[in-house]
């Protein structure tokens, strides 16, 4: 592909995932806001919160700082929500984690070369590296050991929630257990501009649509579960454009790792 085709393409590809999922937003609020007891303030903020998170993605695939600003905005606003919701594992995990490291992605991209502002698009751009062999081995076992803790910590909470009634959703668990440890490690390897945190995006994106489809399936799913499925969507179409874009500019040699 051409340089001008694959611009023109990046450009289509990012509205039709920043108005698909307006779209998807304005329909979901609109009948959500139908049905008595809503928290209006609530239920906008977490619309935005969603379409800042698109954006932030749209952003990172690109290589483009701003991706930081957005994110920031998308993680307070979850910080929020997650508050709201007495949802307390998530809260600590985006103000404790997820925000500050906001902080550390946007340092460390300037100190790669991405700028706010430049009069070249190429010269704003990150420039991304390559983990070595043992960089992978040391993240895959990582992760699982990580997994398999917070799986054990996760299935102790459930079951002290759940008391002698009612018998654990082992599935669930695991599958909440598993997105959790790969959103930590995905968010490392963005913060430090590293290719392969694409492949980890696209696993979490997956498992996350599985854990939205059970949820939804379950007899107790909540009106938002429709928006993070959908959200979960429209960001797995973008971490493979965004692995597409990071690698074929390796490829080119435009980033030397």
């Amino acid at each position: 592909m051409t340089p001008d085709r694959e611009k023109k393409f990046n450009l289509a590809f990012n509205l039709f995932l920043v108005t698909g999922m307006v779209v998807a937003l304005v329909i979901t609020t609109a009948l959500k806001l139908q049905q008595p007891g809503v928290k209006t303030f609530m239920l906008l903020l977490a619309a935005f919160g969603s379409l800042m998170g698109v954006i932030n993605t749209v952003m990172s695939a690109n290589g483009n700082i701003l991706t930081f600003v957005f994110g920031f905005l998308d993680v307070l606003i979850g910080t929020i929500v997650y508050l709201d919701n007495g949802i307390m594992g998530n809260f600590a995990l985006h103000a404790f984690y997820f925000l500050p490291m906001q902080f550390v992605g946007f340092w460390q991209w300037r100190r790669r070369g991405a700028k706010v502002a430049s009069s070249g698009t190429e010269g704003a751009k990150v420039r991304s590296r390559r983990l070595s062999r043992k960089e992978w081995f040391a993240l895959a076992g990582g992760i699982l050991v990580a997994a398999t803790v917070l799986y054990f910590i996760l299935a102790a909470v459930d079951r002290a929630k759940l008391g002698t009634g009612g018998s654990l959703d082992h599935p669930k668990v695991l599958l909440d257990a598993v997105v959790m440890t790969l959103n930590i490690a995905g968010q490392i390897l963005l913060s430090l501009a590293f290719t392969e945190q694409w492949y980890i995006w696209i696993l979490v994106n997956i498992t996350s649509i599985l854990l939205w489809s059970v949820r939804l399936a379950g007899p107790d799913a909540g009106e938002g579960a429709v928006v993070m499925l959908i959200k979960y969507i429209f960001y797995l179409l973008n971490s493979l454009n965004g692995l597409r874009i990071w690698r074929s500019r390796l490829s080119a040699g435009q980033d030397p790792a």
